[in-house]
C-alpha cells in the first residue's frame, strides 16, 4: 500500500490556492508544497487537523491508501 495525496484535488473544489492554505494553516508555502506533492516524510495530526478545519473536509479526503500499482497508473 502506498499513501497518495489528494491535497491539490481539495484545494481545486474549494477554489482556494496553496499560498493561501499556508498562511491560513501557519506552516510554510515550501511544506505545504512538499506535502502536495507527497514528498513529505510525515505530517502532523495538528497540522491536518488545520488543514481540515479551513477546507471543510475529512482527513480521507485528502489522504487516500491505495495499491502501489494504482498509485503509480491511475485510471
Amino acid at each position: 500500500m502506498e499513501i497518495v495525496v489528494r491535497l491539490d484535488v481539495v484545494l481545486a473544489q474549494r477554489k482556494m490556492k496553496s499560498k493561501e492554505l499556508a498562511a491560513e494553516i501557519g506552516i510554510s508555502e515550501q511544506n505545504l508544497s512538499m506535502l502536495r506533492s507527497g514528498r513529505a516524510r510525515g505530517v502532523r495530526f495538528a497540522t491536518l487537523a488545520k488543514i481540515c478545519k479551513v477546507l471543510n473536509c475529512q482527513p480521507g479526503d485528502i489522504l487516500e491508501a491505495v495499491k502501489q500499482d494504482e498509485a503509480k497508473n491511475p485510471i
